[in-house]
């Protein structure tokens, strides 16, 4: 594949594709970020739900834009996505704390799953980094 040598530039299909697959999640979780600033009610009531104190909202929208801003800029992309994944790791023990379904609990996994992918068709060096073909 033309992506995986680093002396052949990427193509621009990989590019746009990486793009889609990855940009769609950072998008929600930048909604989902800027929901949390904003407070409506079932967020609160959701957070709390989930065990969580009102109080600790804020701080977590901050967190999730910051890292989400960070995933979407490319020079960052890399460390971005390794703070997302962290932040989707507490949103699945979360939902396994809480004892809810299966739903739940894979949906943060999803979300990693596509915003690691699309940072894998995006960066040539990811895919050299990691090979699918031998």
């Amino acid at each position: 594949m033309e992506g995986d040598n680093p002396t052949v530039p990427d193509s621009k299909w990989l590019r746009m594709a990486g793009m889609v697959v990855g940009g769609l999640p950072a998008l929600f979780l930048l909604f989902g970020g800027v929901m949390n600033l904003v407070k409506p009610a079932f967020v609160v009531e959701g957070t709390v739900a989930l065990g969580y104190p009102e109080s600790v909202i804020i701080p977590l929208g901050v967190v999730v834009l910051v890292c989400a801003v960070l995933y979407l800029i490319p020079q960052t992309a890399v460390l971005g996505a390794i703070l997302l994944t962290g932040y989707l790791g507490g949103a699945v023990a979360t939902h396994v704390r809480a004892e809810e379904g299966w739903f739940s609990i894979l949906f943060p996994v999803l979300f990693g799953a596509l915003l690691w992918g699309g940072l894998y068709l995006r960066d040539r060096r990811l895919r050299a980094l990691v090979p699918w073909r031998t």
